[in-house]
């Protein structure tokens, strides 16, 4: 998974191959920064940010579409992997609820928002959204079976909590986690069916749900 990977990166390498895993880390970790405060800057901020010459990024990178690929794929593989490990969870309104705080605290839809249509996805890309989309169903489906998700609740409603989660951003990080978890569970109280006190069922959401059709566009460019 993803998530392992970034949390080790350099680890039990020595010498040069550590240095080179080490600085593929800085470079991504300032890449994912600068593009997403502003999309459009050049990858010199991105060298700069990371305090690595332009030599040493384009060793790793041929040009700026192959560095947001890496960004957003990396952030994909993550939600795969979060996704498998509330999979495991036998409580599927348990799982499903902690699987959104983690994508949210991992602030993966933060790439969705922001480099959207930005650069051509890979086939390999196409293949793990699939999956993506395959396990987040399945969290869904559990969810609703077991009575707690509402029953109009779709996947791709999930999608847009979580990008609406994204959108929160304030300088303290500190903050801005708070915030977004505080969204969060006001979103997630309205999803859940036993969240009303006076015994009714939840009231129909208005206007059809989301699709992925609809979602799908902004990655094309």
């Amino acid at each position: 998974m993803a998530k392992k990977n970034e949390d080790s990166a350099g680890a039990g390498l020595s010498g040069r191959r550590g240095q080179a895993a080490r600085n593929d880390e800085t470079i991504l970790e300032a890449a994912r920064a600068v593009f997403i405060d502003d999309p459009n800057a050049p990858v010199s901020a991105v060298a700069a940010r990371a305090g690595v010459g332009m030599s040493a990024l384009y060793r790793r990178y041929a040009g700026k579409e192959e560095l947001l690929r890496r960004l957003c794929h990396d952030g994909l593989l993550r939600f795969v992997g979060e996704a498998e490990e509330a999979l495991a969870d036998p409580d599927p309104w348990r799982a499903l609820t902690a699987f959104l705080g983690r994508v949210v605290d991992a602030d993966v839809h933060s790439l969705t928002v922001h480099l959207a249509g930005s650069f051509t996805p890979t086939e390999e890309m196409y293949e793990d959204s699939l999956r993506a989309a395959e396990l987040g169903a399945r969290l869904v489906g559990r969810a609703r079976e077991c009575g707690r998700l509402r029953a109009d609740v779709v996947p791709d409603d999930l999608t847009l909590v979580l990008e609406g989660c994204a959108a929160i951003r304030l300088p303290d990080a500190g903050r801005t986690r708070q915030l977004r978890r505080r969204h969060l569970a006001l979103l997630v109280r309205g999803m859940d069916t036993a969240a009303r006190g006076d015994g009714g069922g939840p009231d129909a959401l208005p206007g059809p749900p989301p699709t992925g059709e609809e979602l799908a566009w902004r990655w094309r460019r």
